[in-house]
């Protein structure tokens, strides 16, 4: 999310959870054990990705545990985990998310998957993989120490109603940055974007490139390490999106050419 300084008003909860979610290339997946038929918790890891409304997207197979207790129980819950930088873990903001899954079958929110992941391509394509789309019914929010929130599913999730041609033109948005603006692409990942998991590595110079394009901002990655630049106004379509992805092209320009 946005930096903020004292003078502005505190960001909504169901804006920091949006945030944390956006942010997280995996999540803690909670479910209910089906193989005894008891019912425990049974708690699993996944890659996570978000579709344009911020709703979880899994890609889970059909052999793993927790994809039984889904088909048993629909009912499942994500742990998004922003600790990560905290000397004091409990200091650091956190969200479980609820609701049910379901299975979907759109190529659009697959390739926005893949593109998020693309060592999912491998087997993205598999009869026993199925992608998966939580319907949020509700968030927690622990921002730190005191911090605690209970937020309703219209609270979190961002109403894109207005924005079905960004997502018609996302991919197309995608291919033109990272084909014909590459160095732009990679200033934005060095001067403006939040870095937010995984370890950079192999080859000398290894390339920055744009997953995701969604209504609040972009979406980074380079080798397994991934990052977040968010939009100074909420885009609708690809003419929206250009005018957002030059104004952080840039900041990002005067942010190298500023003085050390």
């Amino acid at each position: 999310m946005p930096s903020q300084d004292a003078s502005e008003q505190p960001t909504p909860a169901g804006a920091v959870i949006r945030g944390l979610m956006r942010s997280a290339p995996q999540v803690s997946v909670s479910t209910a054990l089906a193989r005894d038929g008891s019912g425990r918790p049974y708690v699993s890891l996944a890659l996570v990705a978000l579709d344009h409304d911020a709703s979880p997207l899994l890609l889970l197979s059909d052999l793993a545990d927790h994809t039984a207790n889904l088909k048993a129980r629909p009912e499942l819950a994500l742990l998004f985990d922003g600790t990560g930088s905290y000397r004091d873990p409990l200091a650091g903001p956190r969200a479980s998310v609820l609701g049910n899954a379901e299975v979907v079958k759109d190529r659009r929110l697959l390739n926005r998957f893949m593109r998020r992941h693309p060592s999912s391509e491998l087997y993205a394509g598999f009869k026993d993989f199925n992608l998966y789309r939580l319907q949020i019914e509700s968030a927690h929010l622990v921002a730190g120490f005191g911090q605690i929130h209970w937020v309703e599913a219209a609270d979190v999730l961002l109403d894109v109603t207005r924005a079905t041609k960004l997502a018609s033109a996302e991919e197309d948005i995608v291919s033109h940055m990272n084909q014909d603006h590459a160095d732009a692409v990679a200033l934005i990942a060095a001067r403006i974007a939040s870095p937010l998991a995984g370890r950079q590595g192999g080859g000398d110079e290894p390339a920055w490139v744009l997953t995701g394009v969604d209504p609040e901002g972009c979406d980074l990655r380079c080798h397994s390490l991934l990052a977040r630049a968010d939009f100074d106004k909420s885009v609708t379509d690809a003419e929206t999106a250009r005018v957002e992805l030059v104004r952080l092209t840039k900041r990002a320009r005067q942010q190298e050419d500023a003085p050390s």
